[in-house]
């Protein structure tokens, strides 16, 4: 057995506590040694495997959101379908996006990376379905939506949010960013 796929259990176990922490405690108040002692390891380990801190949240804070291909989705269904993946993936990806929304209000690096996730996957996604000239405008739209959902129900907890069912949310939120693809600007 090679020595990477020896540490790979402890790079997991780092990775899984770092999420939980930036998450719970955000960027600011989770050190190495608080991640190396949830994860059950010496904090030279976290430095050996990540390097830094900013190296490990960049690291933890990696958020693949596997958009469809929306080529493929009938024109009337945009928005619900975007809403409806969106939630499924927020659903299996509990602590990642929560904990990079938390910090991202406060930490400049944390913004960047949720940013780039939007730029780097969100607008070649939309830009499947919208026209270039406009693509900008109606990604940063759809981004306000889906963003605001995400704090609201996975982040803050509001309880009427949280109350709402998968599909109340597809059909309400779903409008909403249908006619952010769909309607003139």
């Amino acid at each position: 057995m090679t020595k990477a796929l020896r540490s790979q259990p402890t790079r997991d176990r780092i990775l899984e506590a770092a999420r939980r922490l930036f998450a719970q405690e955000g960027y600011d108040r989770t050190t190495i040694r608080n991640i190396a002692a949830s994860a059950g390891i010496n904090p030279s380990l976290v430095v050996r495997y990540y390097g830094s801190k900013e190296q490990l949240f960049a690291a933890a804070a990696s958020f693949e959101l596997a958009l469809p291909d929306l080529s493929f989705v009938p024109r009337a269904e945009l928005g619900r379908t975007l809403v409806r993946h969106f939630i499924q993936r927020w659903d299996a990806h509990a602590e990642e996006l929560p904990a990079l929304l938390r910090v991202a209000v406060t930490h400049e690096q944390a913004r960047e990376r949720l940013a780039r996730v939007f730029r780097e996957q969100v607008a070649p996604a939309l830009s499947r379905v919208c026209g270039p000239e406009e693509l900008a405008l109606r990604a940063a739209l759809v981004s306000t939506q889906i963003l605001g959902l995400a704090l609201t129900r996975y982040v803050l907890g509001f309880a009427p949010v949280v109350a709402l069912s998968d599909h109340q949310l597809v059909e309400h939120v779903g409008a909403t960013i249908q006619r952010y693809l769909t309607d003139a600007l």
